[in-house]
């Protein structure tokens, strides 16, 4: 038996040692293939990030709207909020990524997911172009979205009434969605950049209620950073995620980053007791994901961004959030009763 004092040493040791963060594999529920003028970095790159990261799976989206580079702008801008330009529904984003993924080697596709997103959401002919783009490209879809809505100041620049998330042309589309068994992930702020209550929260709310059957996503939980820069956070938000996930079990909320602070992360970057509780008592209902557009190397901040939280969580939940809840929503394999189980 070894001397009392290398003992006491050897547990000092253990003691003054951080524990290793838990060892995480990923599912990106967010990632966008295009950038706002329908280009990319392209899937070497892609699967390059993914590779290193540990992200085992992605869900691989268009860009529904294309920004203008206007004639009376003299730099071509990077970003849609880079000039007064408008921006303008684009449907062939969806054909852009059908062709990315028909070119990926066959023992990669396991683990792309392509969502549809390309149609203008205050269309009611949309409806009939997802069932063409379904056709088109059968088997290949496996979801709808992200689908823009009342998106900052995205839905100024697009010409026309600002997109609702209950309105008729979407009404169609949650239709189309369920007969397919397709979720839908949907960009739907909650509020406005002033006004400190839950605006625009019917909106939400009205589909959920009345399309049962159809898996919702409700990307970044209705915030947005145009919104935390005037206001800096929304005190009603968690509130308002703890009625409504018990309400209505088929929303399911998108983590991504402009969740993670200052809701899941404080100021000194510690999770939040309260977010943690809310996650572990609907283990099943939260994903996280990138947001990126068109180019993937910031994958690793913006994944691993959220390893702090998932290591306060149980370790089974983590997982869960981390990988697997995105997956549990895609659709049936043809011919199950059940979706894969990750």
């Amino acid at each position: 038996m070894p001397p009392l004092r290398i003992v006491c040493g050897l547990l000092a040791c253990c003691l003054s040692t951080p524990l290793l963060a838990r060892d995480y594999t990923y599912t990106d529920a967010h990632l966008h293939y295009v950038d706002f003028f329908q280009e990319s970095a392209g899937m070497p790159a892609l699967i390059e990030q993914m590779d290193e990261n540990r992200v085992e799976h992605v869900m691989l989206s268009g860009i529904p709207v294309a920004k203008k580079w206007s004639e009376n702008e003299p730099k071509r801008p990077r970003y849609y909020a880079g000039d007064d330009g408008s921006a303008y529904w684009f449907t062939a984003t969806d054909v852009l990524v059908a062709e990315a993924y028909k070119q990926l080697p066959a023992d990669q596709r396991h683990r792309f997911h392509p969502f549809l997103s390309g149609f203008n959401p205050n269309d009611k002919n949309s409806d009939a172009h997802i069932r063409r783009m379904l056709e088109l490209y059968p088997g290949l879809w496996q979801g709808i979205g992200e689908v823009f809505t009342r998106h900052d100041d995205l839905t100024a620049l697009i010409h026309g009434e600002p997109p609702r998330a209950n309105n008729d042309a979407m009404d169609r589309v949650y239709t189309l969605a369920a007969e397919y068994d397709l979720p839908v992930m949907v960009h739907s702020n909650i509020t406005s950049q002033r006004e400190r209550n839950p605006l625009y929260l019917q909106e939400v709310e009205e589909p959920l209620r009345n399309h049962p059957r159809v898996r919702f996503i409700w990307a970044h939980a209705g915030t947005s950073m145009e919104i935390h820069r005037h206001q800096t956070k929304l005190e009603f938000l968690l509130p308002t995620l703890q009625r409504m996930l018990k309400a209505y079990p088929n929303l399911y909320i998108d983590l991504s980053w402009t969740v993670r602070e200052p809701y899941l992360l404080d100021e000194e970057g510690k999770p939040n007791a309260g977010w943690v509780k809310l996650v572990e008592e609907y283990p099943d209902r939260f994903m996280i994901g990138s947001d990126v557009v068109g180019r993937f190397d910031s994958i690793d901040k913006y994944m691993h961004g959220f390893d702090v939280f998932l290591d306060a969580l149980p370790e089974e939940v983590g997982h869960k959030v981390a990988r697997d809840n995105f997956l549990a929503v895609l659709p049936r394999p043809e011919g199950s009763a059940e979706r894969v189980k990750p």
